[in-house]
């Protein structure tokens, strides 16, 4: 189910008068987004309100800061991307005392009604006139009164509930969702188990993640080691965590000698990944640039997704398995429900010991022709997922 609507969908009314819009990331600044690349689905979004058609003005939120923190790092990181503020567009960057969001109930609810308020008042200064609020993190989905806004919109770009790093705030997390109910609030989800766990009764939409065309047009250069690798080369990018089935990286190591299984990305847990380190045809290298990761991509010989199952891989909707798509790559993923449907080039495979043969089928099939791999580029574009993401949003 790619970017249709849902059961709990309802015809919205068509409005093509601009509106006024209030944005918030989840857990990340705008100089953030910058810095990584604009690869997340929040990026994406933020950089298209600047300039969408069906938005007037903007106000960019940032994740509310420590004030001391913040201090820190405006004297000491060199590299910051400015905000391109202007009439249309502002972006707020709220601060406080304390370094993290508190863990209980009755300390996100202050929390986020601290936020709001700093929200409400930099959209008065702006002149915004019952602005429509889209905001992708979690707290404010739910707890944001928004009495001033024409609508709120939660933006689900993955189940923080079952997003093992922020466990603490898990009763919070459901507390919130819960609230998005009651308050028929809008939700956009990347996946169907998202929007099910969610179980919005107002408008909703299931948006999968999608693909910026310029990133993939072309012939981006890969990093130079690549070329002494022996081949094929069959590739992870993303996150190196415990979210990997080490067992069957293993066993496709093994059961093809001669390739080489690469790891791209950064090494978020160590231990996990520490049994791949014997094997000799195992390569694990940090994270790249996003130009450098096309470039991988476009010199691979298959995608490997090999995603262990859990509540939080049930639900996500990740952007390697449309960015190797988009460089042309035949897939083999976990037969998760966000990996189905999306392309006849993705193998999926339910048992662990089905992988190497899963991987070989891949390599007889190859890469995609060209004409395949630019249809398929379009048809999955940002700009074709934010239309529908912002016909929900501000109907």
């Amino acid at each position: 189910m790619l970017g249709v609507a849902t059961r709990n969908d309802v015809s919205l009314a068509r409005d093509s008068a601009p509106r006024d819009v209030v944005f918030t990331f989840s857990y990340v600044s705008w100089q953030a987004a910058a810095r990584r690349g604009w690869f997340m689905p929040e990026d994406r979004l933020a950089q298209t309100l600047l300039s969408h058609r069906r938005v007037r003005r903007v106000l960019v939120c940032d994740l509310m800061r420590s004030l001391p923190v913040k201090l820190v790092r405006d004297l000491t990181e060199r590299e910051t991307v400015a905000f391109p503020a202007g009439e249309r567009a502002q972006q707020l960057q709220p601060v406080r005392l304390r370094r993290h969001d508190p863990a209980s109930l009755g300390g996100a609810r202050r929390a986020v009604a601290t936020y709001e308020r700093a929200m409400r008042r930099a959209a008065a200064r702006m002149g915004l006139h019952e602005p429509a609020v889209i905001t992708a993190h979690p707290l404010l989905a739910g707890f944001l009164d928004g009495d001033w806004a024409r609508s709120v919109t939660y933006y689900a770009t993955d189940d923080w509930a079952a997003y093992p790093p922020h466990s603490r705030y898990w009763p919070a997390y459901r507390q919130s969702f819960a609230q998005v109910g009651e308050r028929r609030r809008r939700v956009a989800a990347v996946s169907v188990p998202v929007l099910e766990r969610l179980a919005p009764t107002g408008p909703s939409a299931v948006i999968p993640n999608g693909l910026q065309p310029a990133e993939w047009i072309g012939d981006p250069a890969p990093p130079a080691w690549v070329a002494d690798l022996p081949r094929p080369l069959l590739l992870y990018t993303g996150s190196l965590d415990d979210r990997l089935d080490v067992t069957v990286l293993i066993a496709i190591a093994r059961a093809l000698p001669s390739a080489t299984v690469l790891l791209v990305g950064p090494l978020l847990d160590e231990r996990h990944l520490l049994p791949l380190r014997a094997l000799p045809n195992i390569e694990i290298r940090p994270a790249l640039s996003r130009a450098a990761i096309a470039g991988l991509i476009r010199v691979a010989d298959c995608g490997l997704i090999p995603h262990v199952r859990s509540p939080l891989t049930e639900a996500m909707s990740p952007l390697k398995l449309y960015e190797y798509l988009a460089g042309g790559l035949p897939v083999v993923a976990a037969d998760l429900p966000p990996m189905r449907g999306v392309d006849l080039r993705v193998a999926l495979v339910q048992r662990p010991e089905d992988y190497p043969a899963a991987v070989l089928d891949a390599l007889h099939a190859g890469r995609a022709g060209e004409n395949e791999r630019l249809t398929f580029l379009h048809t999955n574009s940002w700009a074709a997922r934010h239309e529908r993401l912002l016909e929900l949003a501000l109907a």
